[in-house]
């Protein structure tokens, strides 16, 4: 995976954040795009803007919570490019509430959009990716909160925790099938992107939501990383085949005390947001 010029990268949540800077960094390398996102305004906006820098661009407008969107959008990319070369499971959502404080529709919700989703999108795309038989690389947004406890958000964290898992698995089994298909599981610290305000707009469609009155843990901080910085190390996974994308190296040695203490005596501690 280390000429990606004139391959196809299809990434979800595309719009913005995370997703916009991917997007924008696998142009860099000469590949055409297919991207999605539920905002078909800024879906639109990023399109021209990548397009007039003369990438070959196709968007779809998809609700990755719902299995028919994620599966429309692998016949898309299919019927329009003939292949994909990079996958990138990207949208995201999160809920800040007390644990027992959200309601079912938030767990629905954010389950759905971080955790079903990459499902989705697994189901709707490795079977043609195995049928193509040419190397690709799936890349699995989760976060620095899938492995590490963080309060008061909950429902993102449990989602995050099962995406890495199931990252794990796919490519376990990713390898027993002998297929050249890389996986790799992004899993980012505190970066600037539009994930709480696309929260939002998104929790205000519920018909009952909990009240967001939990301060963020992000509060006063400065982020240290970009989107941009992010999208870099990305691409360096997928040139490298590697499968942990840690952001934040800060982060390092407390998920390595972490994993020593399972089993232990001790009790869940919270962890410093850098």
């Amino acid at each position: 995976m280390h000429n990606l010029e004139g391959r196809v990268a299809v990434i979800t949540g595309a719009a913005s954040g995370l997703g916009l800077a991917m997007a924008q960094r696998f142009a860099a390398e000469g590949m055409h795009l297919v991207l999605a996102d539920v905002n078909g305004e800024a879906l639109a906006d990023a399109a021209h803007t990548l397009g007039a820098a003369g990438t070959t661009v196709t968007t779809m407008q998809a609700d990755v919570s719902d299995a028919g969107d994620v599966g429309r959008l692998a016949d898309l990319s299919f019927e329009a490019h003939g292949e994909v070369a990079v996958l990138c499971n990207n949208a995201g959502v999160t809920k800040r509430a007390r644990s027992w404080d959200l309601t079912v529709e938030d767990w629905l919700w954010v389950l759905s959009v971080d955790l079903l989703s990459v499902a989705y999108g697994i189901r709707a795309f490795v079977p043609r990716l195995l049928r193509q038989g040419s190397p690709a690389h799936i890349v699995n947004t989760a976060s620095m909160t899938g492995l590490l406890p963080l309060m008061d958000v909950a429902a993102y964290a449990a989602a995050k925790s099962a995406v890495v898992a199931l990252s794990e698995c796919l490519a376990l089994e990713l390898a027993d099938e002998g297929a050249p298909i890389g996986v790799s599981v992004l899993a980012p610290g505190y970066i600037a992107t539009n994930i709480a305000a696309n929260s939002r707009d998104g929790a205000a469609a519920l018909a009952a939501t909990a009240p967001s009155n939990r301060p963020r843990s992000t509060t006063s901080l400065r982020p240290t990383m970009s989107a941009d910085d992010v999208a870099t190390h990305v691409l360096d996974a997928v040139h490298q085949n590697r499968f942990w994308i840690l952001t934040h190296q800060d982060y390092r040695p407390l998920i390595v005390e972490r994993a020593q203490s399972i089993g232990g005596d001790g009790q869940p501690r919270g962890f410093p947001v850098f």
